[in-house]
């Protein structure tokens, strides 16, 4: 699979983000915590977005992104998904160790620590792979190809 096929599976996923996450908008007063529901439809909307772009560069702009980048790239898209999943349960949970901010907002009193853990576990690990990944990407588009 070469970097333009990547690139659209980028593509989709980040459209089916959006998507997913305009949908959730609409589930957002309906939790128990609507503030880190709020939080969690943010997330969807805004990483599909920074996906849509990183997939309209990879396949229309020349560029040395390499399969092996482009294939973490879409690692990157699986974990923003769990990390996404984790922020709706969390609605749900109302943890408060990754976003204590939104989650003072919220009256969150705190989760199970299996639910701290995990949601925890997702942000941390995805955001590293988001960071990376778009390290890759500037990496990728720094040298003319």
């Amino acid at each position: 699979m070469d970097v333009s096929s990547r690139g659209r599976k980028i593509l989709v996923n980040g459209m089916v983000l959006v998507l997913f996450g305009l949908i959730w908008g609409l589930v957002v007063p309906h939790t128990p915590f609507p503030r880190l529901a709020l939080g969690a439809h943010i997330q969807l909307v805004t990483n599909g977005m920074l996906f849509i772009v990183m997939a309209l560069l990879l396949m229309t702009l020349p560029n040395n992104v390499g399969p092996r980048s482009a294939t973490f790239m879409l690692a990157a898209v699986c974990l923003t998904w769990i990390m996404a999943l984790s922020e709706i349960a969390n609605a749900w949970w109302g943890t408060n160790q990754v976003l204590p901010l939104a989650a003072q907002q919220a009256g969150a009193g705190g989760g199970a620590a299996w639910q701290e853990l995990l949601v925890k576990l997702a942000h941390i690990v995805a955001g590293l792979a988001l960071i990376v990944a778009w390290a890759l990407l500037v990496a990728g588009f720094r040298k003319k190809p």
